[in-house]
């Protein structure tokens, strides 16, 4: 029971004292036990039965303790949540004032720790004392540690710099994983993923405290322009729309991003970004005043999200089709301009903010008058194909026209255009056009800053390949897929990672010559990490043990002359 002479109660020194300058230790023990002890006559008496039944004083005296602390924590709690109590606020600083002494002793500490979390404004030197002992801290509630938090950045960077370092790894275990057979990191719904432990972790450490969620905001910005790591931006919405969904008001409203957050969290839900929604977010994007110019910089994190940047490639690619079948040349499609700018201000997110240059990029004329017709051409190419095929058989099929130079070169220094195609190629293989898959595939090679090259839109175009799997028995497809694709980046370990995967989930369709070449030249060396030579190893391992399913062997008709006997049937009754 140390800390108690801290209170006016005699501790084990006060014992040892009186035991060294006594003469009759015996006696001396039971003084103290008279003086210092449960001071109610009635259970004096009392106390020699529980000496029959084998219970000693200590065993007892804890007891009582323990009750005596859950009993007060009670009362703490219904003091502190009652609104009928106008003085609660002094009652409890009182009472801390008085048990504070004992804050380091473990039977008490819970009732220290108790009225702290209650208080709102704690005073600084016992967050001093608090903060200069590490158990002290552990063992306080995150009510108590956001006090602390809010003068201390350093700290608060050590508390959640292992969060976001589990978030991005769960991330990119997610997108890695070579038994996914389904595009599992798109198909989550925002609200489920916003219940992740690390997400709601991070909620509980804001709480109401709009200081905190301001250094939270830095943190995760700070890490995306070091790392360029885009989860981090999905981090810092889902945070946003985990509070929003709570009603923590306080939190939600200084945050100039909540609204636009809101909008685009619906669109994400939806996969789809309608017209209504579409002008909401535009209005966002035109309701900016002179002297908020750094608030684009935080819409375009909020763009840069890739659930966001996905939800917006698809809504484009429908936004085209409509222009398709109206006839329609893209510059007059105004929610078609409208997507545009928001995927060109997610695509520009790093720059606007690392150069603290809030300027809204300009959509280049050549997108609107060259690249993006040339598209719509190639959709219309598609079409007509569909068209024909409806005929039959044995109507003539055209081939595909091949893709437009300028399209080529236009994606080596346009990040819109490289997005929009690599959309479009997910299109292709969403519907296992395989036509148009193997024509747009090759050419996203040219894309700028090797975007196709990304864990994202990787990950979506082997799910979409897994259900292609038949197609894989055609060796021109398997040119396309691995020669011209995959192959010529194989260096790239993220590359290799994804092409296993796939390997994984279609190599019983693959001609076997060409499955044993491409195993042979991907096998992993030294330079490769443990993580490379282990799926490699369950890839290969899959491989050996495939035993096709035999194929099923014609009946083999007798040939004897009673198999012309018409069988015998029943006789009439």
């Amino acid at each position: 029971m140390a800390g108690l002479e801290a209170v006016g109660i005699p501790g084990s020194d006060a014992l040892s004292e009186a035991l060294t300058s006594c003469t009759d230790p015996l006696a001396a023990i039971e003084e103290f036990q008279l003086q210092n002890g449960i001071l109610l006559p009635s259970l004096r008496p009392a106390l020699p039965f529980l000496d029959l039944h084998g219970v000693n004083r200590l065993e007892f005296h804890n007891s009582v303790m323990e009750e005596l602390r859950e009993s007060l924590l009670t009362k703490i709690g219904d003091l502190a949540n009652s609104a009928d109590i106008p003085d609660k606020h002094k009652r409890l600083n009182d009472l801390l004032q008085k048990c504070f002494p004992v804050v380091k002793n473990k039977l008490l500490q819970p009732v220290v720790m108790g009225l702290l979390k209650h208080i709102t404004n704690i005073r600084d030197d016992y967050l001093t004392q608090i903060l200069e002992d590490k158990d002290l801290y552990n063992e306080c509630a995150v009510e108590v540690k956001r006090q602390i938090w809010q003068d201390n950045k350093e700290l608060f960077g050590e508390e959640i710099q292992p969060l976001f370092q589990q978030y991005i790894v769960e991330k990119e275990k997610l997108l890695l994983n070579h038994e996914l057979t389904q595009h599992s990191f798109y198909s989550q719904a925002p609200k489920n993923r916003r219940q992740h432990e690390i997400v709601q972790k991070l909620v509980t450490m804001v709480g109401k405290n709009t200081r905190i969620y301001e250094m939270l905001l830095i943190c995760l910005k700070n890490l995306y322009l070091r790392s360029r790591n885009h989860h981090y931006c999905t981090l810092r919405t889902e945070v946003l729309m985990a509070l929003h969904d709570l009603e923590i008001h306080e939190v939600c409203n200084v945050d100039p991003c909540h609204k636009f957050a809101w909008c685009l969290d619906a669109c994400i839900r939806e996969k789809y970004v309608d017209s209504k929604r579409a002008r909401e977010l535009q209005g966002f994007l035109d309701c900016i005043k002179r002297g908020q110019e750094h608030v684009l910089g935080q819409l375009s994190l909020i763009l840069c999200d890739p659930y966001a940047m996905h939800t917006l490639g698809m809504s484009i690619m429908k936004a085209l089709q409509h222009s398709v079948n109206t006839e329609a040349l893209p510059r007059d499609n105004g929610e078609l301009i409208v997507l545009l700018r928001l995927l060109c201000l997610g695509i520009q997110a790093w720059d606007l903010v690392d150069g603290a240059v809030y300027r809204e990029p300009k959509l280049e004329p050549p997108l609107m008058i060259k690249f993006l017709p040339g598209l719509m051409s190639l959709m219309v190419d598609e079409s007509i194909l569909a068209t024909i095929a409806k005929f039959g058989p044995d109507e003539p099929v055209p081939l595909l026209t091949s893709v437009p130079d300028f399209f080529v070169s236009y994606m080596l220094h346009c990040p819109i255009a490289s997005l929009v195609a690599m959309q479009y190629t997910l299109q292709t293989a969403r519907q296992r056009n395989r036509a148009a898959l193997s024509r747009t595939l090759p050419c996203l090679l040219k894309c700028e800053n090797e975007r196709s090259l990304e864990d994202t839109f990787l990950h979506t175009l082997v799910s979409y390949l897994i259900f292609m799997s038949d197609d894989f028995s055609h060796e021109e497809f398997c040119i396309t897929v691995f020669d011209d694709f995959f192959m010529p980046s194989i260096s790239k370990e993220n590359v290799m990672r994804h092409l296993l995967r796939l390997l994984y989930h279609v190599h019983h369709k693959m001609p076997g010559k060409r499955l044993d070449n491409l195993m042979t030249i991907i096998e992993p060396g030294t330079e490769h990490s443990e993580a490379v030579h282990e799926t490699y190893k369950v890839v290969n391992d899959k491989i050996q043990s495939y035993q096709p399913s035999p194929t099923p062997q014609p009946e083999q008709q007798l040939d004897s002359p009673l198999m012309s006997v018409p069988a015998p049937t029943p006789r009439p009754v």
